[in-house]
């Protein structure tokens, strides 16, 4: 078994294609087809179906799941609300309570491949054509050195700084220029403290995982690593050290990050909804379920990319969500769950009539169109897709553009028990903020012992 890692990924901007994984197995027991019968009667259960507290998402899904089973007669569609949640996901797995084919987050990548849990999709997706328009660098760190590739990247994102403009404005900063170093973002929270009264100036995720994720990307920004490139140990130093010291002076030297330190994702957004934070770190999906699910002013939103620290453009954290396909389904199951994602996540790509009317539903239904991030195919599909649905964008581009015009390097997650580790380093993130007079540096060398110790038991 033959296992590529590529963490430093290519330069990006707006229209940038990347990885955010790198994968590895052997072929697998679904790798080969002989059994492939491509008109066979089949069922699958396909997850992340929309809830009925949305009913015209669950019309659009449940519209698209006739219009796919009516072009393939021999295919049935079982639906499944199943989403991914980093707490129950490896339990489900293990019992095999999982759809045939679900999203789920591309940390988990490394190790479920590395431990004979996902099926070789190869053949499949060579059956398909899929994989020649994919993006190259997604493709490529999804892959062995064989070439065989186990899952499907669809949303990815790098980390940016989430920011108030209204608050901005109050505090007589420029909204259309973010902070671009870790200085510039502290020096900014004391103006908003100073101007505006009732806004936690700048707020840190800490639980449910968080907590890691963020102080990884903050270690990323320092030029720093939590594991090395092979995910054989970690490698916590003073980047780390100086993640936590600059949370530590904002918030007991300049009082700059309120009173509330456990925040996760969801709980932090529905804070800067309600105009009480100015920044914090988030990618651009943040402003779908601001705007969508909690009635943010599209006009306040801002993002730029993740503010540097040290010397130079050290990099951000990116991520995002692949296709899990379940490694006990039958051949026939497996190309059926391709075929469905291939028209599901992609069709829209290649087709501009499936374009614009996804534009459109998601317009009328309220949803972003044309929200900057990082496509999953390759950069000339992308641009074709965009002109299609020029007209339906209704995102207010303008005010991504410090986050759009970005050419940071983007780094892959930690490798080796990436969820683990970050659960591991939400209590290090939580001490810093809640004891005035924590040893950062013993934080980081006791945490280190705990990391090294959840990477043995991933190799195993």
């Amino acid at each position: 078994m033959k296992l590529s890692r590529r963490h430093v990924l290519a330069a990006g901007s707006s229209g940038a294609v990347l990885a955010a994984t790198a994968a590895c197995s052997d072929p697998g027991a679904n790798g080969a087809t002989e059994d492939l019968d491509p008109a066979a009667d089949v069922t699958i259960s396909v997850g992340d179906q929309p809830t009925e507290d949305k009913p015209e998402e669950l019309a659009a899904f449940n519209d698209r799941v006739a219009e796919f089973e009516a072009a393939n007669a021999n295919i049935t569609i079982e639906p499944s609300p199943e989403v991914w949640e980093a707490q129950t996901f490896q339990a489900k797995l293990a019992g095999g309570t999982l759809p045939t084919v679900m999203g789920v987050s591309l940390t988990y990548s490394y190790e479920l491949i590395e431990n004979g849990q996902l099926p070789n999709m190869t053949p499949y997706l060579d059956e398909l054509d899929l994989t020649g328009d994919l993006n190259p660098l997604a493709l490529d760190n999804v892959k062995d050195d064989d070439g065989n590739v186990y899952t499907i990247p669809t949303g990815l994102f790098s980390v940016g700084i989430a920011y108030n403009r209204n608050v901005f404005e109050q505090a007589g900063l420029d909204p259309d220029t973010p902070p671009a170093t870790w200085d510039e973002v502290r020096a900014f929270a004391q103006q908003i403290k100073a101007n505006v009264p009732g806004v936690t100036p700048y707020a840190q995720m800490t639980t449910n995982n968080t907590g890691g994720w963020m102080l990884t990307t903050m270690t990323y920004a320092n030029g720093g690593r939590i594991q090395d490139d092979a995910g054989t140990e970690s490698v916590m130093g003073e980047e780390t050290i100086a993640a936590l010291q600059l949370l530590h002076d904002m918030r007991w030297v300049d009082d700059t990050m309120g009173r509330e330190f456990l925040y996760d994702q969801e709980s932090v957004r529905q804070a800067f909804a309600g105009g009480t934070i100015g920044m914090v770190l988030q990618a651009p999906d943040a402003y779908d379920t601001l705007v969508r699910d909690y009635g943010f002013d599209p006009a306040h939103f801002g993002i730029g990319q993740l503010p540097q620290g040290g010397s130079g453009a050290n990099g951000t954290l990116t991520g995002g969500t692949l296709k899990l396909f379940d490694a006990k389904a039958t051949p026939n199951q497996l190309l059926a769950a391709a075929k469905w994602i291939k028209y599901y996540d992609f069709d829209k790509y290649y087709d501009e009539a499936v374009a614009l009317d996804d534009a459109e539903t998601n317009a009328a239904a309220g949803n972003p169109v044309g929200l900057p991030g990082l496509p999953p195919v390759s950069q000339e599909i992308y641009d074709r897709y965009l002109g299609w649905i020029e007209p339906h964008i209704n995102v207010p581009l303008e005010q991504f553009a410090g986050y759009t015009s970005s050419t940071l390097p983007l780094i892959a997650e930690p490798p080796a028990g990436t969820q683990q580790t970050y659960a591991a380093l939400d209590p290090v993130v939580q001490q810093i903020l809640t004891d005035e007079h924590a040893d950062i540096a013993q934080a980081v060398a006791d945490a280190t012992e705990v990391l090294n110790g959840i990477i043995a038991q991933a190799a195993r």
